[in-house]
């Protein structure tokens, strides 16, 4: 491998000569060798867009000639595309302040200018990191403008649409499974009628709610805490700067962004991001929950409740033939239970802000889009391979409500509960219907019980 010298405020790094990257990337891959997920490629992208945004405001100040912007518009611009993806080799576990990540890209997107005006790479020559890429930043607030940057663009183009399209498929089983009578369920005990499309309908609330949260948390991140560099002050850094690049930002992204109020805030502190975690955490909660009464209403199929049949993906067992079972409930699940725990590390992260700065931004960023991406994917996979196919088992539902004790329910404005009470012990106990014990104790004739305890009058109490 051949290798070109660069140099840094420490002295000489060997570094691969068919890289961008410069001497503080490769004292990073060497100190930071940490695991092997590297920092997700959404911020690096984030990260360009402020470089690219920095250089178009920089260039009309005056402080940085037209030649040397273009140059890093141009660079930057290859980043955002996915050009020099090879060239970001940093794992996520580094300084909490992303430096190394800044860094990192400051270095590529000089070198790649350069490159690009036909000089040696390593020579910073017109185009410095520091100097040209860095100017009046901080990785104390480009970091969390990057945070609040890629969250929103992952929000819109990937949550966002796939909660949607997960509201869409629950409403169209509504439809399906409209004016099914079936027996309700509290206390995993039989309670009262309702209707299978009704138990759907809470499901497609849940979610819409959920969508809501997220939406309301999202308003948050449209601050950015770009210009109040190391501590907050805006030392480096100016009003003028900050509006051109809010402008520029807002051009390039189509998006919204706004300056932050208070830039001691958004460096020290992380809440709009812990609190989009929590909106989050309620849809990982609804999904978990609408999961598990699909994955428990599917249960049998002869020895369950079997109200539902769920489509069979692939053999349920390895030793029981013609097994079928409910593994994209499980999958969701155990997506589920792994984002209570991410969301709690980032919990305790947003809690460790110490002075005028949290050092856990790496982490939460991470854990954030981790999130993100995880319960997406788990919302589609459990979407197309089970929700879209479900079948509402008619034969066992109406089985299962005639069963129940529970219609006795609708005699009680009638008879009292005391009466209701025995006639319902009385039946579980002689292993008769609800109709033959009510007869035998002579309360109602059968007309009457007939009028009564219809469960298509129970589902909706007027």
């Amino acid at each position: 491998m051949k290798l070109r010298k660069e140099f840094d405020s420490i002295g000489i790094v060997n570094v691969p000569n068919d890289k961008l990257w410069g001497a503080s990337t490769q004292r990073s891959n060497k100190f930071f060798n940490i695991g092997k997920i590297l920092v997700n490629i959404s911020i690096i992208k984030s990260i360009a867009i402020i470089k690219r945004s920095a250089a178009i405001v920089h260039a009309k100040g005056e402080l940085i000639d037209n030649k040397i912007s273009k140059a890093i518009i141009r660079a930057s611009d290859e980043v955002i595309k996915g050009k020099l993806d090879d060239n970001f080799p940093l794992k996520v576990w580094q300084t909490g302040s992303g430096t190394q990540t800044n860094m990192n890209l400051n270095e590529v997107i000089a070198n790649k200018a350069n490159q690009n005006l036909e000089k040696e790479l390593g020579s910073y020559d017109p185009i410095h990191p520091n100097d040209h890429c860095n100017l009046g930043q901080s990785s104390n607030d480009s970091f969390p403008t990057v945070m609040h940057i890629s969250l929103v663009k992952i929000i819109r183009e990937n949550l966002e649409p796939e909660i949607k399209r997960f509201i869409k498929s629950i409403k169209k089983k509504e439809r399906e499974f409209k004016n099914i009578v079936k027996i309700g369920r509290t206390h995993l005990q039989d309670a009262t009628p309702i209707t299978l499309d009704q138990e759907f309908s809470g499901f497609t609330k849940q979610i819409e709610n959920c969508l809501k949260r997220i939406n309301s948390s999202k308003e948050d991140l449209y601050y950015l805490a770009q210009g109040g560099t190391a501590v907050g002050t805006g030392l480096n850094s100016s009003a003028k700067f900050i509006k051109g690049f809010i402008k520029a930002v807002q051009l390039i992204t189509k998006l919204p962004f706004k300056e932050a109020k208070n830039k001691f805030e958004s460096l020290s502190s992380h809440e709009p991001v812990i609190f989009l975690n929590s909106a989050i955490n309620s849809l990982v909660i609804a999904c978990y929950k609408i999961t598990n009464d699909i994955r428990l209403l599917a249960s049998g199929p002869r020895c369950g409740i079997g109200e539902l049949i769920l489509p069979s993906n692939e053999p349920g067992s390895s030793i029981m033939p013609g097994k079928v079972n409910p593994t994209q409930c499980e999958a969701m699940a155990q997506v589920c239970i792994h984002l209570q725990g991410i969301y709690t590390s980032n919990f305790f992260a947003g809690t460790q802000g110490h002075f005028q700065l949290n050092a856990n931004k790496t982490l939460i960023i991470f854990n954030t889009l981790r999130s993100i991406n995880l319960i997406s994917d788990a919302i589609k996979s459990f979407r197309t391979k089970c929700l879209d196919n479900i079948i509402a088992n008619k034969n066992v539902i109406e089985k299962n409500l005639k069963n129940s004790l529970m219609l006795i329910t609708a005699l009680n404005p009638k008879i009292g509960y005391e009466k209701s009470a025995e006639i319902a012990k009385k039946a579980f106990k002689e292993k008769i219907t609800l109709k033959e014990a009510t007869i035998n104790l002579g309360y109602l004739n059968e007309k009457e019980f007939d009028i009564l305890v219809d469960p298509k009058k129970m589902i909706k109490w007027d």
